[in-house]
């Protein structure tokens, strides 16, 4: 599942000559999917093909619907200070997935935390530990594919000084779909900037995107 970030009433961040966050991103987001469906290899949704408005809940909640083996989200940065400029890539950090296992554990509505497993008649204890061990999993196949990630954007352009960050977004936080958030760059650098608004840049990341994630499910059946 591909999730271009922000959309209608929102338009994210605002570049250096007026660039919309939400319009670079669907752009990416949909090179990527017809990237994808082109190979013949994967089934692709997208949590939005057009401008509108979809709540961080209604994105995780499509992810998961659609059975997700994999969930990226596609965002642009901003920053201060002009100069700050290159793509990252982000997964769930520790301390936010520690918050978000309590607060599963102690839902009132346990039927569908993790797919396939019905927790509700489970005692807390064992509700804690299997959610857990699913979260467990998918932070470690999460981290593989931010790892594939890094060598395929280098080749697109400048990377972040850190480039594999970690963070508490609201679209990681599926216990059981290994996810990451991409910030293809910076609005706010000029240079950034001037390749975001071109589609053959776009279609660029897009294609390092797809061979990252080809490489990550090549990985994931070795395994």
């Amino acid at each position: 599942v591909i999730d271009a970030g922000h959309g209608g009433v929102d338009p994210g961040a605002t570049g250096v000559t007026g660039t919309l966050e939400k319009d670079v991103v669907l752009g990416v987001a949909q090179s990527l999917a017809a990237e994808l469906r082109n190979s013949g290899r994967f089934k692709v949704y997208m949590t939005r093909d057009s401008d509108i408005f979809l709540s961080l809940k209604a994105r995780v909640a499509l992810g998961r619907k659609y059975r997700a083996d994999l969930f990226i989200s596609i965002h642009a940065d901003a920053a201060p200070a002009s100069g700050a400029r290159g793509a990252s890539v982000y997964t769930l950090s520790e301390q936010a997935s520690d918050r978000e296992a309590e607060a599963l554990a102690s839902a009132e509505n346990q039927s569908d935390i993790i797919a396939g497993v019905d927790l509700r008649k489970e005692p807390d204890i064992v509700t804690s530990i299997l959610i857990d061990l699913a979260q467990r999993e998918t932070k470690n196949n999460s981290a593989k594919l931010a790892q594939l990630l890094i060598p395929e954007l280098q080749r697109v352009g400048n990377l972040t000084h850190k480039t594999h960050r970690f963070a508490g977004f609201r679209v990681l936080k599926a216990p059981d779909v290994p996810s990451v958030l991409i910030e293809v760059g910076y609005l706010t650098n000029q240079s950034d900037e001037s390749s975001m608004r071109s589609g053959r840049w776009r279609r660029g990341m897009a294609t390092a995107i797809g061979r990252a994630v080809d490489s990550y499910f090549r990985r994931i059946r070795r395994e």
